[in-house]
């Protein structure tokens, strides 16, 4: 495959931002086969472009029924559920054990009826409740839209090394999660009703690896080995291959009698150190998507700053960082590395990283020292704080300031940008941290869903 000049197609692109006029052919997105009894998907609506959003597990405004109903869902072709953990044997596993496993969130959790997606309460021993419940319902009500079990994440990604270490580790800790999330044999715990054999089936239709991450760079205490590149790639070649044997498996009992594919995906950092570790020509044969994290290039850990962009589309020659980090820079280092441009799917986020104590300077506070941070705000929350927003279209970047305190974050114009800037560069399309961000109307879906069907 061809190596993406950056340098010329972010002049090219950063041109056509400005002119706000966009020119390439669209990717259609897959659309999942028709939603049996099992809640696997039925044929339905075209979307251009892969519209990955993460729900994650413990968001106050994570529900399936708030998806549906700021339309959220109808502008989506993925929901990646947020997270399953790895366990210390190295297995995928359901629990109630804080910090460890929220099984009661998962699918033990009753919903009433004003609560669930299609309105009907669960039964007092209904075998899957909770969340899984919600997005098999969700998914019956969005026939595009497609569910994914996202494992690991910051906090649960301390033993995926130990996982991922031999042969016979990744061949037991692949097959625990087939049979856990795929299979849908999740555990009757704590003398409750729900759970047993089969009691999730449908309810997913692949499998996310978000290992932050291989060869080290993550939360404090997290196993790590030099091997970790080598073995990432041998752990989802080992994915890839159990989920095909399963869909084979399967196959030989329906009527027609032809696989379905599960979807294999793969989280990976913006940084160029963790990137130059891994394998990545030979983990993209594996994979149908890779979602690259192009946020966070700075933020509150740089507790006096200067305030800087934490997702800028393009880098600007005059950011004091000397490595001018920024999303299309990531996107051609991964390009250069071998990541096929049709694998490759831009991260945006939905929340905000903020600086307090920010003088104005001559750019309203961008570049700025600070005296100290701000809590991260999501998109919802920003869009309600005093200040004014500004938008740096030559650089894809825009932020919230207020005279005193800085905040970076995408807004609805950035958000529609990189949209089209995927289809521009024939990219996958986006992904999302984190839907229940959004706020009660899904701008923030709704800005990327205008970029990606601009022609």
């Amino acid at each position: 495959m061809p190596v993406r000049p950056s340098g010329l197609l972010a002049a090219v692109t950063a041109a056509v931002l400005l002119a706000t006029a966009a020119t390439t052919t669209a990717t259609a997105a897959n659309a999942p086969d028709a939603l049996d009894a099992a809640g696997h998907g039925s044929q339905g609506p075209k979307l251009k472009g892969q519209r990955i959003g993460y729900f994650t597990q413990w968001g106050a405004d994570s529900s399936a029924k708030r998806v549906q109903e700021t339309g959220q869902a109808a502008k989506l072709t993925i929901i990646n559920y947020a997270f399953g953990n790895v366990s210390a044997e190295g297995t995928c596993f359901e629990a109630n054990i804080e910090g460890q496993g929220y099984a009661y969130d998962d699918y033990q959790r009753p919903y009433t009826a004003a609560q669930s997606v299609d309105g009907v309460a669960d039964a007092p021993h209904q075998a899957l409740k909770g969340h899984f419940n919600q997005l098999r319902k969700l998914k019956g009500e969005n026939r595009q839209l497609k569910t994914v079990i996202s494992l690991g994440g910051w906090a649960w990604s301390k033993y995926f090394s130990d996982a991922a270490a031999t042969d016979e580790s990744r061949k037991k800790f692949v097959s625990s999660c087939v049979d856990l999330y795929i299979k849908g044999n999740v555990p009757k715990l704590d003398g409750a009703p729900e759970g047993g054999p089969g009691a999730a089936e449908g309810v997913f239709d692949g499998i996310d690896v978000d290992w932050e991450y291989p060869g080290g760079g993550g939360a404090e205490g997290n196993v790590s080995r030099p091997e970790d590149g080598r073995n990432f790639t041998l752990l989802m070649a080992e994915f890839r291959r159990q989920l095909d044997e399963y869909a084979a498996q399967r196959a030989k009992t329906q009527a027609h009698g032809k696989p379905r594919h599960y979807l294999l995906t793969a989280a990976l950092p913006a940084s160029s150190v963790v990137a130059d570790r891994l394998e990545i020509p030979a983990v993209s044969a594996s994979v149908d998507y890779i979602n690259l994290m192009t946020y966070d290039l700075h933020g509150t850990w740089e507790a006096k700053g200067p305030a800087n962009h934490h997702a800028n589309l393009y880098s600007d020659p005059t950011d004091p960082d000397v490595r001018q980090r920024s999303a299309d820079k990531a996107v051609d280092h991964y390009a250069q590395l071998g990541l096929p441009s049709r694998k490759t799917v831009l991260g945006v986020p939905f929340y905000g990283h903020g600086w307090t104590g920010v003088p104005a300077g001559d750019r309203n506070g961008l570049y700025q020292k600070a005296t100290g941070t701000a809590p991260d705000l999501t998109y919802k929350e920003l869009g309600a704080r005093p200040g004014r927003t500004y938008v740096d279209r030559a650089h894809g970047a825009s932020w919230k300031y207020d005279g005193d305190t800085f905040y970076s974050f995408d807004n609805s114009e950035v958000l529609t940008a990189k949209a089209r800037y995927t289809r521009r560069n024939d990219l996958a399309g986006v992904m999302i941290w984190a839907l229940d961000g959004d706020d009660s109307r899904g701008s923030a879906v709704s800005a990327l869903d205008r970029g990606l069907r601009r022609h």
